[in-house]
């Protein structure tokens, strides 16, 4: 399909560890990785119904072959001033200058609130990106976060191993950037059998998860 060129829009439904409870055999983890080293195709996993809609009518008009990732449980609306959405170019949900969290697909709203109980316990402010594009990356997003040289987390529903964190650092150490960076996501083993929720909790990619690393990177030391 991407070699020939066709303007195919492929849609994988109930991805990540939607499936959850089933066990390994029935998660999709993979799929950036793989699509990743492919030439000539877009990856695009929306974080909410606004970027879903988006991302569906905009495919719709595209002459090239794009993959959409999207989960099965309902999303909240990510209720936030910047309404726009363009492949390739990432939505900032909260602006702040301590922090950046760079999440796609469902993992920007445990994202979001892991930026909001930082702000709220310790008046940190972080910048919450949903990176819906997976390829092309909006580098000049990347570079413009990392400018401060502000800590970087990563978090995706996906293998640590070829995703969006590994696009994001290897875009970020290739061109002299030196920050903190931590990449949240599912680690090179079979996944723990439960509930997204379960598995989300275990692996770290969670408000709670989030909140954690972030106290981390930025050597907050506190009980909270």
């Amino acid at each position: 399909m991407a070699y020939s060129d066709n303007p195919v829009t492929l849609v994988g439904i109930s991805a990540g560890v939607s499936y959850g409870a089933l066990g390994t055999t029935h998660h999709s983890l993979h799929d950036y990785a793989a699509l990743r080293a492919v030439n000539n195709i877009m990856i695009v996993a929306p974080a909410d119904n606004f970027e879903t809609e988006q991302a569906v009518r905009q495919a719709a008009g595209l002459n090239m072959p794009v993959y959409m990732r999207l989960g099965k449980k309902a999303m909240p609306f990510l209720n936030v001033e910047n309404t726009t959405f363009e492949f390739g170019k990432g939505r900032i949900i909260t602006e702040g200058n301590d922090l950046a969290i760079i999440a796609s697909g469902e993992t920007v709203y445990p994202a979001y609130l892991a930026a909001e109980k930082l702000k709220t316990t310790f008046g940190i402010s972080a910048t919450v990106v949903s990176m819906h594009t997976i390829k092309p990356l909006d580098t000049d997003l990347l570079n413009k976060l990392a400018m401060n040289g502000r800590p970087i987390i990563t978090v995706e529903e996906h293998m640590v191993n070829g995703g969006l964190g590994e696009a994001c650092a290897s875009h970020l150490f290739q061109n002299g950037f030196k920050n903190k960076f931590k990449i949240v996501g599912i680690p090179d083993e079979y996944t723990v059998t439960g509930s997204q929720m379960d598995i989300f909790n275990h692996y770290g990619i969670s408000e709670e998860g989030i909140y954690k690393l972030g106290k981390e990177l930025l050597s907050i030391n506190s009980n909270s």
